[in-house]
């Protein structure tokens, strides 16, 4: 009989860390999953620790290959999942014993949530007032509405959260390689098809920060791969359709936007500050919030990274009839 859930945890050289992941998955108050452990050809004791843990749980499936990076370690892991959901667990992080029974019951509660996430702790020595200002944004995003309206800032569900219909992970084509992250292009296929999101608010992931993490160091979660991703789905998910596209912000998140851009380009771009307002940047017209196309006539795409500037701005827009995704979008 088919497990309801398979959890898959790729595993490359977590010696330190990968038996107590593994214990808090097993610790899970839902007992009805089974857990896939792909080792990527780790060239530690990183298997051997992951059986110790294990302990002859029947539960528990380990295989082992050459080292094929992170998309084709989880591309192999979903290959061998036969439940119901695929819940996403990385190794060098733990869960609290809630984590499944809380998710599967949001599931439970709509059939049209596609990946049903949980807010995070983030812990570890290198977790500094920057992660914190991330984890507070990511933390606040735990309705449909308010993850649509920040898909395009990052994305908004982190990875070893993830719990994911099967059947929807399968129509969507699973993870894929693109060149960029593969859990927010995941996360973007599902909402090009129209598919909800939600997020559990307890922070019922330890997603541990630290230096060697892949996050920080694949170019594949660079800035400026995150950028192409975002532009890639960005007019698919919200199409132009003839109007006048326009860009606020030409700051430190602003500028790499304006030098990007291709087809289409902003024809403005907006700042408050009056010393900017007539000047070119990147061969677009600076002007201010005022000379904005009026709502549906324009699309405005918010690029500012200042923390409470997302606010403002939204503040702004919504009381002169401004529809968020609708007329405006932010993105960093």
């Amino acid at each position: 009989m088919s497990p309801t859930i398979s959890v898959v945890m790729p595993v490359y050289n977590a010696a330190g860390t990968v038996e107590t992941a593994i214990r808090s998955i097993l610790r899970q108050t839902v007992h009805d999953f089974e857990l896939i452990i792909y080792d990527d050809g780790s060239t530690d004791d990183s298997v051997a620790c992951a059986r110790a843990a294990a302990a002859g749980d029947k539960r528990v499936h380990i295989e082992a290959g050459p080292h094929v990076g992170i998309v084709e370690a989880l591309q192999r892991g979903c290959a061998l999942a036969n439940g119901d959901y695929l819940a996403r667990m990385d190794a060098d992080d733990d869960m609290e014993p809630v984590r499944f029974e809380r998710q599967l019951a949001y599931m439970a509660s709509d059939p049209e949530i596609a990946i049903c996430g949980t807010s995070v702790r983030m812990v570890g020595a290198h977790v500094g007032p920057g992660r914190r200002r991330y984890e507070r944004w990511i933390n606040r995003l735990t309705t449909h509405h308010a993850i649509m309206n920040e898909l395009f800032v990052e994305c908004p569900i982190p990875h070893p959260t993830f719990m994911m219909r099967r059947k929807v992970f399968e129509t969507i084509g699973g993870y894929q390689e693109r060149g960029w992250a593969e859990d927010y292009d995941c996360c973007m296929r599902a909402a090009l098809a129209g598919y909800r999101f939600v997020k559990a608010p307890e922070r019922l992931v330890h997603w541990r920060e630290s230096p060697m993490r892949l996050s920080m160091n694949d170019e594949r979660y660079s800035p400026s791969r995150f950028r192409a991703l975002k532009r890639h789905y960005l007019f698919q998910i919200h199409p132009l359709a003839g109007r006048r596209l326009v860009q606020w912000g030409a700051g430190s998140v602003g500028k790499p936007w304006l030098r990007e851009w291709n087809d289409p380009r902003p024809t403005a771009v907006v700042d408050i500050n009056p010393r900017k307002i007539g000047e070119m940047i990147h061969r677009v017209p600076v002007v201010t919030p005022e000379e904005l196309p009026a709502p549906e006539q324009g699309f405005i795409v918010v690029a500012v990274g200042t923390e409470g500037a997302r606010d403002e701005i939204r503040s702004w827009m919504l009381p002169r009839g401004y529809q968020e995704r609708k007329d405006f979008i932010f993105v960093a």
